[in-house]
């Protein structure tokens, strides 16, 4: 099933790719605060409102895609836990050993947003990261390998904006790199696990103003999901509607800045395009960062 946010909040079940249906009248008796007590509410217990979801998905019509305003399907998650350097580069650079970093929930934007490049980040460049995200489906503390795909609820897109060369007191910090309001695109929507064959063979593509950029598949993904969990949930619990989200292939990477239009596109999920606005109006080269590109080939060489 695929399911998300769409106009004022309105949790819809998607139809045929084409539509999507407004799946309130099942959640007559639940009360939620926000939409992210929603979402986190309906993965807790989708076992006992699915059927009702998918019953009124059968019969209703829905409204069109392109009538509605999606929203990000998980809008202000407790966690999102970012895999760092979790790609072999199309094989070529050696197995890195398993990082993370957390990034702050307050950067979550939807489809047809604006990605704001902040004038006070003094960063060398911005980077789009196309990504494979794992939605939790319960809590989640030391989970093993060969449990991990019973805590996953479904799978949503994530695109970790980053800003590069930015090193406040001259040191890397991921949290100040990543977590600038409306640095985490997310969506369109959620897929439940079940509709996912394999994870680890999800194509994922981004195009700036048309002009492809990122394009590889999760395949190449170095530390595999199981093991993802595994090592966040060795460190802390997760919840319901935490996003552990799995890392990028850094070949295709390009600058982004004032006026872009971004398409993201993730297999199974769907689309999102994303506009960029950078009030300081900086510019970079056009085209593929190939610097960038070759760093993250030979890095641990």
């Amino acid at each position: 099933m695929k399911l998300g946010f769409f106009n004022d909040w309105t949790l819809g079940v998607v139809k045929d790719d084409t539509h999507i249906v407004d799946v309130s009248e099942a959640l007559g008796g639940v009360h939620a605060h926000t939409p992210q007590d929603l979402i986190t509410l309906v993965i807790e217990n989708f076992d006992q409102v699915s059927t009702a979801f998918a019953n009124l998905a059968k019969v209703s019509k829905g409204t069109l895609l392109t009538d509605v305003q999606i929203l990000a399907p998980v809008p202000r998650p407790d966690k999102i836990v970012c895999m760092a350097v979790n790609y072999l580069e199309y094989g070529q650079r050696p197995m890195p050993e398993i990082d993370a970093f957390l990034k702050d929930s307050d950067c979550v934007i939807g489809d047809g947003d604006t990605i704001i490049l902040d004038p006070d980040c003094h960063a060398s460049i911005f980077h789009h990261e196309a990504e494979l995200a794992v939605v939790m489906g319960k809590d989640s503390h030391k989970v093993k390998q060969a449990d991990a795909y019973d805590h996953i609820f479904g799978y949503t897109g994530f695109v970790d904006v980053s800003a590069r060369g930015f090193m406040p007191g001259g040191r890397t910090s991921f949290f100040q790199m990543k977590s600038w309001s409306t640095f985490g695109p997310m969506g369109p929507f959620i897929v439940t696990k079940d509709e996912v064959a394999d994870p680890h063979n999800v194509n994922l593509s981004i195009a700036n103003n048309d002009e492809a950029r990122q394009s590889f598949n999760t395949s190449d993904m170095a530390h595999k999901i199981p093991a993802c969990i595994e090592f966040a949930t060795g460190l802390f619990p997760l919840t319901a509607g935490d996003i552990i989200s799995t890392g990028t292939n850094h070949q295709g990477l390009g600058a982004l800045q004032d006026g872009d239009a971004i398409e993201f596109s993730i297999d199974a999920i769907g689309s999102m395009r994303l506009h960029v606005s950078d009030p300081a109006k900086r510019t970079w080269d056009r085209g593929v960062d190939e610097e960038m590109a070759a760093r993250a080939r030979n890095a641990g060489r």
